[in-house]
Parts: C-alpha cells; sequence; structure tokens
C-alpha cells in the first residue's frame, strides 16, 4: 500500500510515523523541527490519516507498507522514527529489511506484547450514531464512560470529520480486526539489527518496563536508551523540543 506522506525539506531522507488512532500531522512540530537538515517523510499508517483503508494490518505488513511507499518515493534508505504503534512498525522494517534502515529512533514503545483497553476504545467509537445533528460535544459525552481521561477523547474525536455528514477518518472496522496482532509482537526470529538504534522512553509511561531490556538487547544489541522525564506516553507532544533535540543529536551525530 502506497501511503499518504507529508514530504518537507531536503537531504538525507528521515521518516517520521505516528502512534495508533493518530496520523502524520500529529507530528508537525518535529516535521518542522528536522526540515532544515533533512527530507522528512512523515507517513499515515493504513487506516488512519489520509491513507487507504484495508486488511490485513499486522506489523509486518505496516512495515511492508512503509517499505513500499519509499520505493515510490524513490528513496533507498532512510533514518527511521517512530512513536507507539508507528515504532512498532520502525522496529519491524528494521529487522526484515535492515538496508532500509540507516538509523532507528524508538518512541516509547518496545519489541513485547501489550495488553490495553483500545479495543473498548474502539467499539466505544463505533457505537456512536454519526447522525447529521451530531456534534463533538456528543461524541464526548458519548465516549466518556469508557474513556474517562479528556485529553484521550480529545485525541481520538480528531478522528471525527465533518464533511456532508459526520465520519470517521480512521478504518475503525480494520482496526478493531487487527487489535490483537497489533497489540502483540512477532518478530519471527529475527536477526538482530546492529546498526545504531535509540528508544526514547517517557518518564511517567510504563511502556517501555525494565523487563523489556532483554528482548531490547536481544534485538538491538547497539541500543542507546534514554528517558524524556516529565513526559506521558506522548512524549512528543509533552515534551516536543526535548524529543526533536534528541532525534536531532541522534540522527545527525
Amino acid at each position: 500500500m502506497i501511503l499518504n506522506t507529508l514530504d518537507m525539506g531536503a537531504g538525507p531522507p528521515v521518516v517520521l510515523l505516528h502512534g495508533l488512532f493518530g496520523a502524520a500531522k500529529n507530528l508537525n512540530y518535529l516535521i518542522r523541527g528536522l526540515a532544515p537538515l533533512a527530507r522528512v517523510l512523515a507517513m499515515d499508517l493504513r487506516n488512519h490519516g489520509e491513507s487507504p483503508h484495508g486488511l490485513p494490518m499486522d506489523i509486518a505488513t505496516l512495515a511492508a507498507d512503509v517499505a513500499e511507499t519509499l520505493d515510490h518515493l524513490g528513496v533507498g534508505s532512510a533514518r527511521v522514527a517512530g512513536h507507539s504503534l508507528g515504532g512498532k512498525a520502525a522496529m519491524m522494517l528494521a529487522l526484515s529489511r535492515p538496508e532500509r534502515v540507516e538509523r532507528l529512533a524508538v518512541l516509547d514503545i518496545a519489541p513485547i506484547r501489550y495488553n490495553h483497553e483500545y479495543d473498548e476504545y474502539v467499539k466505544a467509537m463505533q457505537a456512536i450514531k454519526l447522525t447529521p445533528g451530531l456534534t463533538r460535544h456528543d461524541a464526548d459525552a458519548a465516549l466518556a464512560a469508557t474513556v474517562p481521561a479528556p485529553q484521550m477523547r480529545a485525541f481520538l474525536l480528531n478522528n471525527l470529520v465533518r464533511g456532508e455528514t459526520m465520519r470517521w477518518r480512521i478504518g475503525l472496522d480494520e482496526i478493531g480486526t487487527a487489535m490483537p496482532g497489533l497489540l502483540a509482537w512477532d518478530d519471527q526470529n529475527a536477526k538482530p539489527f546492529t546498526k545504531p538504534a535509540l528508544f526514547l522512553a517517557a518518564g511517567d509511561s510504563n511502556y517501555v518496563p525494565p523487563s523489556a531490556d532483554v528482548a531490547i538487547n536481544a534485538l538491538f544489541p547497539g541500543a542507546q536508551r534514554k528517558t524524556v522525564e516529565g513526559a506521558s506516553h506522548w512524549l512528543h507532544a509533552d515534551k516536543p523540543q526535548e524529543v526533536l533535540e534528541d532525534l536531532k543529536e541522534f540522527f545527525f551525530p
């Protein structure tokens, strides 16, 4: 699948991949900050943003989409950074097609299995009746019981767009079907990625627990670790300047 891509700047290619329920435009601060140094290619994963919808949607397929899009753009290899689900896709691309990845940055995710309530989020979003008179306030109220955090509801509702009628931009049905595979991790006994790698963890998040070190060390033996203190899982939103400087330092040593 050819992914919708925001293409900005000139220089060595840098790929940016967003997380679940997100879109490339959520990474605008990083895009603008890196564009003076690189050709920044921020991609909407399948079933997200303006990219096509479709199954399958396992991590290997997401990685293959990135490689196919790079082919379409005439890019052989790139420095690649991904947050959350995008980080999983970035890791899989590095493991399965190491020749396409020069340096790998992984933002607050690890090569392990996760257990989340995101399937419940999908069900709650699917249950909202997209009537002509639906307001964002109505949709927010409908999600409140399942998604108690206002910031998370606002993030999810970024995907509710108004045309002739309200519609979900993301492929909710496809994401719901694919959710078990998105939370899993199957590297198919891949050979380790030995090029430079950076695992950037958020200090106020539990997505990269100490127990993940075993998997990280096995698959990415040269990985650097760094923690962004005072940041939640969405570290690039909480501490944008710090994350940008970390990426600059790593990608352009």
